[in-house]
């Protein structure tokens, strides 16, 4: 059953395989399907076999969940980079759907901490890492522990807190760093950051 914070979260399931498998699990959740893009909320579901053929000439507006059968270190930060939340179709359970659509349609998505941890482990990988050049951006101790803590999910407020600081202060460093990091958003901050091994 969905509670009212799901009710505001409503998918666009796009056709192919694995899209009924999607509607059955939201009809599970008590989550909503629309056709319509623009609605408020939407959050555009793409089931494919990984992560590289479910972003395949994606254009689609808002928010973006990939759900896929493969799922690699590569693919997680390609799906990071574009701004789009991943779930593997071995976690397609109506509770696995519901959060990941969650995570999808909040305005500052987090990386749960499995795939931040497994990322972190293995380190930058050598294809990638010459992508945007070999030299890692530096930050200072308190842009790396604001970095730390939008990877793990939390808004300004509470990172203001965490860190004993004003939530202005805040929005300057997190400004800082995107620019540092030439970042479009903050999930594109935190892979820039997981592929050249500052956090």
């Amino acid at each position: 059953p969905s509670g009212t914070a799901d009710a505001l979260v409503v998918l666009r399931v796009l056709p192919g395989p694995g899209a009924d498998r999607v509607r059955a699990a939201a009809r599970c959740a008590g989550l909503s399907c629309a056709d319509d893009p623009g609605a408020p909320g939407t959050v555009t579901v793409v089931a494919a076999a990984d992560t590289g053929r479910a972003l395949r000439g994606r254009r689609d507006p808002g928010p973006l969940l990939l759900v896929c059968d493969t799922v690699s270190r590569s693919g997680v930060l390609r799906a990071l980079r574009a701004g789009a939340v991943v779930l593997r179709t071995a976690d397609l359970t109506p509770q696995g759907l519901t959060a990941a659509a969650r995570r999808a349609a909040d305005p500052h998505p987090s990386i749960p901490y499995p795939e931040l941890s497994h990322l972190l482990a293995n380190g930058p990988s050598d294809g990638e890492a010459d992508r945007y050049g070999t030299r890692a951006p530096e930050l200072t101790p308190r842009q790396t522990s604001v970095l730390r803590l939008m990877a793990e999910g939390h808004a300004n407020a509470a990172i203001a807190r965490l860190l004993g600081c004003s939530e202005h202060t805040v929005k300057n460093v997190i400004y800082e760093i995107m620019a540092r990091l030439q970042a479009r958003n903050r999930a594109h901050a935190v892979a820039r950051a997981v592929r050249h091994g500052l956090v």
